[in-house]
């Protein structure tokens, strides 16, 4: 005989949802004769019948892109009739959906998405971009969900409310609409004597649109990420 509630708590979550969360670190996608895309090593465990594929970092022109930039997402194609559990080291995951929208995420944040989501390594278009090397992105576009994850609970801020600044390695995305560049700050003279703040280089946003940051900058790729230290 056993005792516990562990069994009850943590019984499999029953959705209609292709993509649900089974709890806040642990995603759950209802596999059905459609690709679905997943960082490579993220399964945890799935029941049913599905396959894995090495989809390696999207084809020749991504690998290069990767390469280069330091930036991706190492993926696996994820086919077949069943339920897929994902996770990543114990992060936090949030679900979105977009509808004929796009985003721009830290590359370490991306999990998982829908075959109708579309992919590429771009380059952000900040004027002071060349001072730290070349600051790149993965954008997700089209209809579908996306799966991402943050290192502890994130918050999302309304970029249009008010002048808004962050530490490159705690941003996971943005939307469409938001516009970035890089903010330099010395601390003055006497921070500088004193072998500055840590805080030189920051992300300054702007335009319309929601920036999602982590409680965290240990994030070792991703928007912000220089180019080719």
């Amino acid at each position: 005989m056993i005792h516990g509630d562990l069994f009850q708590t943590a019984r499999e979550t029953q959705t209609d949802r292709p993509f649900a969360l089974q709890n806040s670190k642990l995603l759950k996608v209802t596999v059905r004769d459609q690709t679905v895309m997943a960082r490579t090593g993220s399964m945890v465990a799935y029941q049913g019948r599905i396959g894995f594929e090495n989809a390696g970092s999207g084809g020749i022109g991504k690998m290069f892109k990767s390469a280069a930039t330091g930036e991706g997402v190492p993926l696996m194609r994820c086919t077949g009739q069943g339920e897929l559990f994902l996770a990543d080291q114990a992060s936090e995951i949030q679900v979105l959906y977009l509808e004929n929208d796009m985003i721009s995420v830290n590359g370490a944040s991306v999990l998982a998405f829908s075959e109708g989501i579309q992919w590429d390594i771009h380059r952000i278009a900040a004027k002071s971009a060349l001072m730290t090397g070349g600051l790149y992105n993965v954008s997700l576009r089209g209809t579908g969900f996306v799966a991402v994850t943050s290192k502890g609970q994130p918050v999302a801020l309304d970029v249009a409310s008010a002048p808004t600044f962050a530490d490159a390695q705690a941003v996971v995305l943005w939307t469409a609409g938001v516009t970035m560049d890089v903010k330099v700050d010395t601390g003055g003279i006497k921070s500088m004597i004193r072998g500055g703040s840590g805080e030189t280089f920051q992300l300054a946003f702007g335009g319309q649109g929601l920036v999602v940051v982590q409680p965290s900058e240990n994030v070792p790729q991703g928007a912000g990420s220089q180019s080719g230290s």
